[in-house]
């Protein structure tokens, strides 16, 4: 997995290179720039709001867990799956890390996560993200056909919703009868993790079962929090047709949707490949050809977004760096003072 990552990542900034280099380098520059510092800024706070709007979603499907909490660890994951050279899965592991911690996040007489009902958080999460995504996928490629009905990317999409809509009925079935499984097989899955994670990981699939069927057993929370998740999905198509209309470029709010659904569901289907390096950029040029857009114009809507995700990510991973080294250091000083302050030892004379 290390060297197909690596590869992967490499072969990803060789495609933006090229990309790049085809659509002309001051035409792409030129486009970014056109937007100014005011309008990054702006892109930068409609992203914030709609982090806000995922937040929410979570905390629909998992009320017993506090909002700040939620939010702040599905930035970090967000973050560690677009800012560092980690595929979707290495983010999903650091969310559920923050999730566990949630310094500074909460006040100090929160409770305490461990990591089955992180991990449980976080696939949940996951999942109604992804049914979201399926219903706002079809509403793309619905526009896409209202604009162009021979569009190539109309039936390879279609058949990608239909796989995604199947995967996601597996997942599902995954997380309600996958202790069993994880029981069975555990021991391989954690051979190659440290001694006490591995014996961690053993003794909390049954309780990251139990948790599991918990939160599948409100079917309500979990429709919301999917509605939530499509609104969020709908908030980053406004993004793009905001972005799109600073840049010169005439693109309807339909029209963005249906570029945004289709990228999305292209960058799923590479979820394997860090940071969508590459992939993010052909669904761009390719979609944004079909809708009668620049290909300098394009990327630059591809690179302005990758500019966003940095300029929120960065800061976001530096201050949960921050606040781990805190909490890690809490028992240390913790335990120093107690050492130092304890009672003082009692002195037995000699009679």
């Amino acid at each position: 997995m290390k060297k197909l990552t690596i590869f992967l990542t490499l072969l990803g900034l060789v495609a933006i290179t090229a990309a790049v280099a085809w659509s002309g380098v001051g035409s792409v520059v030129h486009a970014v720039m056109r937007i100014g510092l005011g309008g990054f800024l702006l892109m930068v706070c409609c992203q914030l709001a709609v982090n806000g709007v995922l937040g929410l979603a979570w905390h629909a499907a998992l009320p017993e867990i506090g909002y700040l909490r939620l939010l702040g660890a599905r930035m970090v994951r967000d973050a560690a799956a677009t800012c560092l050279p980690f595929s979707q899965l290495g983010g999903i592991v650091i969310g559920i890390r923050a999730t566990c911690s949630g310094h500074g996040l909460h006040g100090r007489g929160a409770r305490q996560i461990d990591w089955p009902e992180a991990a449980s958080a976080n696939l949940v999460d996951i999942t109604t993200e992804v049914m979201g995504q399926v219903a706002f996928v079809l509403l793309g490629v619905a526009f896409l056909v209202a604009h162009q009905r021979s569009s190539p990317f109309v039936v390879p999409v279609i058949i990608g919703a239909v796989f995604l809509m199947l995967g996601t009925a597996g997942f599902i079935w995954t997380q309600r009868h996958g202790g069993s499984i994880f029981r069975k097989f555990g021991g391989m899955f954690t051979r190659s993790l440290a001694s006490q994670w591995h014996d961690s990981m053993l003794s909390g699939a049954d309780t990251l079962q139990e948790r599991m069927e918990a939160i599948w057993s409100r079917p309500g929370r979990i429709c919301l929090s999917a509605a939530y998740h499509l609104l969020g999905w709908l908030g980053s198509a406004g993004m793009l047709w905001m972005t799109a209309n600073m840049l010169g470029a005439p693109l309807t709010l339909p029209n963005a949707v249906a570029i945004e659904g289709v990228t999305c569901a292209v960058m799923s289907l590479g979820f394997l490949v860090p940071g969508s390096l590459g992939v993010q950029e052909g669904a761009y040029m390719a979609l944004g050809h079909a809708f009668g857009i620049d290909s300098s114009v394009s990327l630059g809507l591809s690179l302005l977004r990758r500019g966003r995700e940095l300029a929120i990510g960065i800061p976001v991973l530096l201050l949960w760096q921050v606040m781990e080294m805190r909490g890690l250091r809490q028992p240390v000083i913790k335990k120093t003072a107690d050492v130092s302050y304890g009672p003082a030892p009692t002195v037995v004379k000699d009679s």
